[in-house]
């Protein structure tokens, strides 16, 4: 795992220098949204369920191939049917998405293509957010750390950043790898650029 992520940063060090020295732009913005998630799990039925995200995001480089990190915090969950038990799942992240992008337009106003890696760790620290520990198991049951990969779309007009994106793990949500539980979701965000 250390080899993956130390290749993702090679690629995308060597990425953003080269566009950097083409196009030397730097840009820093705020950013919030909604997603809707969903715990893919082998032996229990689920459901998803909407949460929220918030946070910043830089992007480094111009036209062409650019580089953006985000952190946000997020809100994410499922519904989990464990033989007729409706299990509902909260619990909140801090995502560090880092994305390579190519951009396509003229001026301020442009689509974009982004794919990455996001590093999420999970903030909440106790079992409250489970409605039904029996069915799901204790918060101790989960990795406080997940790998999941993502791509998407989006549109920059003026200041203003809108994303559609799809997640989905890499790695299991679960300690126990036989539960097999991956995180898949929906974000739909709109950014704002402050520089």
């Amino acid at each position: 795992m250390k080899r993956f992520f130390l290749g993702i940063f090679l690629i995308a060090a060597s990425t953003f220098s080269a566009s950097a020295q083409l196009f030397p732009t730097v840009q820093f913005g705020l950013k919030g949204g909604a997603n809707f998630a969903n715990i893919k799990d082998i032996n229990l039925e689920s459901s998803s369920r909407t949460g929220y995200l918030v946070g910043v995001w830089a992007r480094l480089g111009g036209a062409g191939v650019h580089f953006q990190p985000e952190l946000y915090l997020t809100s994410k969950g499922a519904e989990l049917n464990n033989e007729g038990d409706i299990d509902r799942m909260n619990f909140t992240t801090l995502d560090l998405p880092l994305l390579l992008g190519t951009r396509v337009g003229l001026g301020p106003i442009a689509a974009r293509v982004q794919v990455g890696p996001v590093i999420s760790f999970v903030m909440d620290k106790d079992d409250s957010f489970l409605d039904n520990v029996s069915a799901v198991g204790n918060f101790k049951d989960y990795k406080n750390q997940t790998v999941s990969l993502t791509a998407g779309l989006g549109a920059d007009i003026m200041k203003l950043r809108a994303d559609l994106r799809y997640e989905h793990g890499v790695t299991d949500v679960f300690k126990n790898n036989d539960d097999n539980g991956r995180l898949s979701l929906w974000t739909v965000s709109i950014g704002y650029r402050l520089f």
